[in-house]
């Protein structure tokens, strides 16, 4: 609900679809939390996580840092964030390894 996302997805995605489009992205926001709280495959999460947030700032570092809140920085950000999500799925000791947990 952020007007500022609308007009990322208008510029990168063009202007015509730029609502729908950006809120199906929302929607893959809301699956992809639901992936993480299920536990199910979840190095495939990580890993899944890490491209859509690298790919997503690459993306807008390029195209549209005047639109970002942080402008460019915003990349440094996403890469800090890449790497606790490396240390959390890949890394950490206590990481269940064959454990899956449901939690609906």
């Amino acid at each position: 609900m952020v007007p500022r996302h609308q007009q990322i997805v208008a510029r990168l995605l063009g202007n015509d679809h730029a609502h729908l489009l950006t809120i199906m992205i929302g929607c893959g926001e809301v699956l992809m939390s639901i992936w993480i709280i299920s536990r199910f495959k979840p190095k495939w999460c990580g890993i899944t996580q890490m491209a859509l947030v690298l790919i997503m700032n690459l993306l807008e570092f390029f195209l549209v840092p005047e639109l970002l809140l942080w402008n460019r920085l915003n990349l440094l950000f996403a890469l800090l964030f890449c790497i606790v999500l490396y240390y959390h799925y890949f890394r950490r000791p206590d990481f269940p390894k064959h454990k899956k947990i449901m939690y609906f």
